[in-house]
């Protein structure tokens, strides 16, 4: 039996170990990945903690699941009847796949990357340019996806579009550069940390407020021409975020709640939101195409996603890149890890 090191979360203890396991197999339809590099993620955070996912997760096998659901690698191997995938062919995993018509997330409801290899449908491969880094390659999926396809697909941004960014982390930074790369203009970033606010600059915002300046409300409107942003991204998940990017929409404008949070969502003023007929919408993941949409990008020369890898690390100091992202040790954007 041929056996891997991989990062198992114990859902009944809340651990992260470092385990020998079996090496999968492929089956039909499946493909065997060698795992080159591996995002950390602040959901990864969220649900070693137990702040989100189901303890009782129906469609988990057993009570540990391997993390790690942004994954690129090279074929390793390939499963009865797959075609069109040679071993050592560079490739990023889909973040997630449908079954039944429901999403199943990768290190989530089935084993993800944070191993030696991973087991992947093949209608999740999706091939990576030799011009782009494994490093870089594992982090499109969700880290750069998911805010693309809030952007592009739930909020529908247009060019010229004023557009509110709350949260200028993993997500939120790719957030700034993807508004950006679509024309939205002014692009506002606010969060409370200055060195948060300098990367949203540096990544392209227009301007980057402090969430705690009483001006707030002022400079957004200065900035907007007294009408607001038509659009706000919450990508930290805070309840005072959502409250304070309701108070500044313009009429009619569309609140994207992108950061996950598990708590309540609630309308402080419901007669003035109905008034100004604002729209709050909920955004997960992103649909197959945008993963592809954004290595195509990115090999063109429209998108660089270098600046976003904050450090390397190897397999066994997983728990210590856990730790750096929950308490923003040095204001990492992705951590990835490299078994």
């Amino acid at each position: 039996m041929a056996v891997m090191r991989a990062a198992r979360l114990h859902i009944p203890s809340r651990e992260l170990r470092i385990e020998e396991v079996e090496r999968p197999v492929p089956g039909p339809g499946q493909v065997l990945v060698k795992v080159e590099a591996a995002g950390v993620c602040l959901s990864d955070v969220h649900l070693i903690s137990g702040a989100i996912g189901s303890a009782d997760n129906p469609r988990r096998r057993g009570d540990s699941v391997t993390l790690g659901h942004e994954v690129a690698g090279t074929v390793a191997e390939a499963g009865p009847g797959v075609t069109g995938w040679m071993a050592g062919d560079r490739v990023v995993l889909q973040a997630g796949e449908e079954r039944d018509g429901e999403t199943w997330t990768r290190g989530v409801d089935y084993d993800g990357g944070w191993a030696e290899y991973a087991l992947a449908r093949v209608d999740t491969l999706v091939a990576l340019p030799d011009s782009i880094s494994f490093e870089q390659g594992a982090i499109i999926p969700d880290a750069v996806s998911t805010p693309w396809a809030a952007i592009t697909v739930t909020a529908g941004v247009r060019p010229a579009q004023a557009v509110g960014v709350w949260g200028i982390g993993g997500l939120g930074a790719h957030g700034v550069q993807l508004l950006r790369a679509v024309g939205a203009c002014p692009i506002i970033a606010v969060d409370p940390s200055p060195a948060a606010r300098e990367r949203a600059l540096a990544f392209g915002a227009d301007l980057a407020l402090d969430s705690a300046d009483p001006e707030l409300g002022r400079k957004i409107a200065a900035a907007t021409g007294g009408a607001g942003p038509e659009v706000a991204l919450d990508f930290a998940g805070v309840t005072a975020v959502r409250e304070q990017a309701l108070s500044v929409l313009a009429p009619g404008g569309k609140l994207v709640l992108v950061g996950l949070s598990g708590r309540p969502f609630t309308v402080t003023d419901s007669t003035a939101f109905s008034f100004r007929k604002l729209q709050v919408l909920g955004h997960y993941g992103s649909g197959g195409i945008a993963v592809p949409e954004l290595i195509r990008l990115t090999e063109g020369g429209r998108l660089d996603f270098s600046r976003s890898i904050s450090g390397v690390l190897p397999l066994e100091r997983a728990a210590e890149a856990v730790e750096r992202v929950h308490h923003k040790t040095g204001d990492p954007i992705r951590l990835v890890l490299k078994p």
